[in-house]
Order: structure tokens, then sequence, then C-alpha cells
């Protein structure tokens, strides 16, 4: 459990924000993916409410990706980062409006193939959180990969829950995409406990069914325990 007292705005406060966000990029070491390339994008920007739909993976469903063959290369033990905006065609200044408060999350699951990987199913593994936190750098979040995991391909899942109306059921709102990579360099030292997508959140976890305009003397972020080696 996170411990605060107060809710912290979950995006920077932006001339431009606007309510809803798209993970729409991936930076790796040097080099930044186009819009939509290696990441399964909607063109819609709205949320999965669900947390029982194999929508909850990778989005999908209700707002239907659009397909991409490209695989991007990740070194194990560096830090990559999810570059999330306002639509597909936002600038840097159009994110998330502020008031949509929440927890940043990123998650693994080892893939045989990842671009034909449904996503949804068992495998998963958190590897990053940040409770009420904001998205850092405008909508940039850092994720670090796991060094002792083993090499090969992955979906990476990068997940923002949006909790400003999350004070009744189905409120709260999940923004996430998958990333489909190609992790190199990892030892293989250590194997992650995994759970399932969905099945690992609940509509009542206390971090999902929760009201934020409170004085809040802690957070529970949704979800399994981050990984580590």
């Amino acid at each position: 459990m996170m411990k605060l007292q107060v809710a912290i705005p979950f995006a920077t406060v932006l001339s431009l924000a606007s309510s809803h966000t798209i993970f729409t990029q991936l930076q790796a070491g040097s080099t930044t993916s186009a819009v939509g390339v290696g990441i399964r994008d909607p063109s819609y920007d709205g949320p999965i409410s669900d947390v029982t739909s194999n929508d909850i993976a990778c989005n999908g469903g209700k707002n239907p990706t659009t397909a991409t063959n490209a695989i991007i290369q990740v070194q194990a033990g560096s830090t990559v980062k999810a570059i999330w905006r306002h639509t597909l065609t936002s600038a840097a200044s159009d994110v998330i409006d502020p008031s949509h408060k929440g927890p940043v999350m990123a998650y693994l699951k080892k893939v045989t193939n990842a671009v034909t990987d449904p996503g949804y199913g068992a495998g998963w593994f958190k590897i990053q959180e940040a409770g009420l936190t904001n998205i850092a750098n405008k909508g940039e979040q850092s994720i670090t990969i796991p060094s002792c995991i083993v090499p090969g391909q992955y979906l990476l899942r990068a997940e923002l829950i949006a909790l400003h109306g999350a004070g009744s059921s189905q409120g709260a709102q999940f923004y996430m995409e998958c990333a489909q990579v190609n992790i190199t360099g990892g030892t293989g030292a250590k194997s992650p406990a995994t759970v399932s997508l969905p099945g690992a959140y609940k509509a009542s976890d206390p971090g999902i069914l929760i009201n934020i305009y409170q004085t809040l003397k802690g957070y529970t972020v949704p979800g399994p325990a981050v990984f580590t080696c």
C-alpha cells in the first residue's frame, strides 16, 4: 500500500489537456517508434470499464486496434518510455485531462509470436507501478525492463487508470495498449509469477472502486506485486 494524504494530479496541468488517452509510441534506446508502429493502437481514445472483458489485456474488442507487423527491439535491463497522447495525432502538450487521477502500471507477457498473440489470458507479470501520481514529462512513462528474464518476444502492456468516476461500480476508466517487443540480453535467472488478464483485477478492488475526492491515508495499486530481479 502506498501512503499519502491527498490525491495527487494524475497528469501534468496542461493548457490543451483533454480527457481520454492512448499509448502511441515506445522509445527504446535512441529509437522512438512512429505512432502505432509496433503498438496495437485503436483509432478511438476511449477507456475500457469492464475488468472481466478480454479487452482489459490489450484493448481491442470495444475499441478495435490496428494490426502492426513491427516488433520493437528492447534491451533487458534498459529503461524504455511509453509515450501517451490524447489521440493518435495529438501534440506533446495534449496528454490527458488533469482531473483523471490514478495509477500508472506496466506488464510483460512472454509469447511465441508478439504479432499474432491475442494478449488476453495467462502469463502476465507486472514490472512497474506508481500510485496516485502524475505522468512525468508530459506523458512519458518510464519502464525498466527486468534484466533477469529470459530473452525473446513479449507483449509490453502500458496502463493508466483514471479514477475520477471510480466511486461507483465500473466507474474506473482503464487505458492500455500493448507494444510488440523482442527483449534481448536477459539472463533468464529468475521466472516471474504470472496472472491472467482478465482475472488480475476485480471491480471491487480497493484501488478500483474508490472515492478519490476525500483525504486519503493510503492507496492500494490494483493487480499483483511488481516483479523484480
